[in-house]
C-alpha cells in the first residue's frame, strides 16, 4: 500500500519550495528567453527603405512598423505581468510563445502595411511576456545585469543582422529573429515553477483598459503632439480616479506613492528614449556626413553597441558595491553626454562613441533601476511592479524611433 499523501509536506507549509526551482534557472537561459526581442526590435534600423519599397509606402511611413512594435511591447508588458501574477509562469510562457509564432507567420505573408503591423504587434506582445517572465526569475542585480546586457548585445547585433538577412533572404526574415527566444523555453520549463498561484485576485479590466489607452496616447505624442497630449490628459483623469477608487487594482496606488519607484521608472523612460532615438538617428547621420556604406555603418555601430553592452554588464555587477547616489550619478552623467555629443560633435566618427554611451546608460540603468524600484515591493506585487517599470522603459522604446523619424526623416510625409 502506498504511503498516505498526508506524509508529504504541503507546499503551503513550505513557502520557499515553490520558488526554489525558479531560482535555479541559469541566467544565460533567462537572457536567451528575454533578449532576442531586442534584435527583432532593432533589425529594421538599416533596412527601412527596403521595407517601405516592398510594401509600397514611404520610408517615414514604414517606421510605423517600429512604432507599433514598441507600442505593443509597452502595453503588453503590464498585461503580461498581470497574467503572470494571476495565472502563473506556465500560462504566460504558453501565450507568449503562441503570439510570437502567430505574429511571425502573419508578418511573413502580409502584403500590406496594416497587416504587417498586426504581425509585429503580436510578436512584440509575445516578447513582452517572455521578458516579464525572465525578469521575474532573475532575483538579483547581477542576474538582471546579464539580461539587460543581453538586450544591449542583441540590440547591437540587430541592425547588422537585419541588414544581412534582408540581403541574403528578405526583410521579412530579418523581423523573425525574435523567435530565437523559443529555443530557451525547454530549459526554462524544466527548471522553473510553472504552477498557477493558489489564490488569484480579480482582474481589474477597467484599470487595464485605461492604462492601455493612456499608454497608446503617450506613444503617439512624437507623431501627433497636440491630439495625443489631449488624449493622454483625457485618459489621465479617469485613470487617476480609478486608482483612487481601486488602490489595489491593475495600477496599485502604493507603487505610485513610492518615491523610489516613480523616480527610477521616470529615469528609465528618459534613458530609453535617448537610446532609441540615437539608435535610429546615428546611422542616418553617419550616412549623411561620411558617405559610408550601410554595411560599414552597421559594423561600426555593432562594435560600439557591443562595447557599451559589455560595460553595462560590468557596471551592473559593480553596482552592488557602490552607493545608490554614485550609481545614479554615473547613469545621469553618461546619459546626458550621449545626446549632447550627438548634437554638438563636428567629427562624424565620434557618433559611434555616442552609441556606446547610450547603450551603457540604458542597459545598466534598466538593471540597476529596476532593482531599486522594486526593492521594497511585496512579493505578491513584484510582477506588477516589474511590468509597470518595464512599461515606462518601453515607452522610451516607442518615443525614440518616432522622434528619430521626425529628426532624420522629417523631410518625408508620414
Amino acid at each position: 500500500m502506498s504511503a498516505p499523501t498526508q506524509t508529504r509536506p504541503s507546499p503551503e507549509l513550505l513557502p520557499h519550495a515553490a520558488t526554489r526551482p525558479a531560482r535555479h534557472v541559469p541566467a544565460l537561459w533567462l537572457a536567451l528567453l528575454a533578449t532576442p526581442v531586442a534584435a527583432s526590435a532593432n533589425s529594421p534600423v538599416l533596412i527601412l527603405p527596403d521595407m517601405a519599397g516592398s510594401l509600397g509606402v514611404r520610408t517615414a511611413t514604414a517606421t510605423w512598423l517600429v512604432t507599433v512594435f514598441a507600442w505593443a511591447m509597452a502595453v503588453g508588458t503590464p498585461l503580461m505581468a498581470a497574467l503572470l501574477r494571476r495565472r502563473g509562469l506556465g500560462s504566460t510562457l504558453k501565450l507568449s510563445a503562441a503570439l510570437i509564432v502567430t505574429g511571425t507567420a502573419v508578418l511573413a505573408a502580409a502584403p500590406w502595411l496594416p497587416l504587417a503591423m498586426a504581425g509585429r504587434a503580436a510578436q512584440a506582445a509575445g516578447g513582452a511576456g517572455l521578458v516579464t517572465a525572465a525578469m521575474s526569475l532573475a532575483g538579483s542585480v547581477r542576474r538582471m545585469g546579464v539580461i539587460t546586457a543581453g538586450f544591449g548585445t542583441f540590440g547591437a547585433v540587430g541592425p547588422l543582422l537585419g541588414s544581412a538577412i534582408a540581403g541574403t533572404a528578405s526583410w521579412r526574415m530579418s523581423l523573425a529573429v525574435g523567435a530565437l527566444a523559443l529555443l530557451a523555453l525547454p530549459a526554462v520549463v524544466r527548471r522553473a515553477d510553472l504552477s498557477a498561484p493558489r489564490r488569484g485576485t480579480p482582474f481589474d479590466g477597467r484599470g487595464a483598459a485605461l492604462l492601455v489607452l493612456m499608454a497608446t496616447a503617450l506613444v503617439l505624442i512624437p507623431r501627433y503632439p497636440l491630439p495625443a497630449v489631449a488624449a493622454a490628459l483625457a485618459m489621465a483623469v479617469p485613470l487617476a480616479l480609478h486608482i483612487r477608487a481601486h488602490p489595489t487594482g491593475f495600477v496599485p496606488a502604493s507603487l505610485l506613492r513610492t518615491r523610489a519607484f516613480v523616480l527610477c521608472a521616470a529615469l528609465a523612460c528618459t534613458l530609453a528614449t535617448s537610446y532609441f532615438t540615437l539608435l535610429f538617428t546615428v546611422p542616418q547621420l553617419l550616412g549623411e556626413r561620411t558617405g559610408w556604406s550601410a554595411a560599414t555603418i552597421g559594423t561600426g555601430q555593432l562594435a560600439a553597441l557591443l562595447t557599451g553592452s559589455a560595460l553595462s554588464m560590468a557596471l551592473a555587477a559593480a553596482s552592488a558595491r557602490m552607493t545608490r547616489r554614485r550609481v545614479l550619478t554615473i547613469l545621469l552623467t553618461v546619459g546626458a553626454i550621449a545626446p549632447l555629443t550627438a548634437a554638438l560633435t563636428p567629427w562624424a566618427p565620434l557618433l559611434l562613441l555616442v552609441a556606446t554611451l547610450a547603450v551603457l546608460a540604458t542597459s545598466a540603468g534598466q538593471a540597476t533601476l529596476m532593482v531599486y524600484a522594486t526593492k521594497d515591493t511585496p512579493d505578491a506585487q513584484r510582477p506588477t511592479a516589474i511590468g509597470l517599470f518595464n512599461l515606462c522603459y518601453q515607452l522610451g522604446g516607442a518615443f525614440g524611433p518616432a522622434i528619430a523619424a521626425v529628426v532624420a526623416l522629417g523631410g518625408q510625409s508620414s
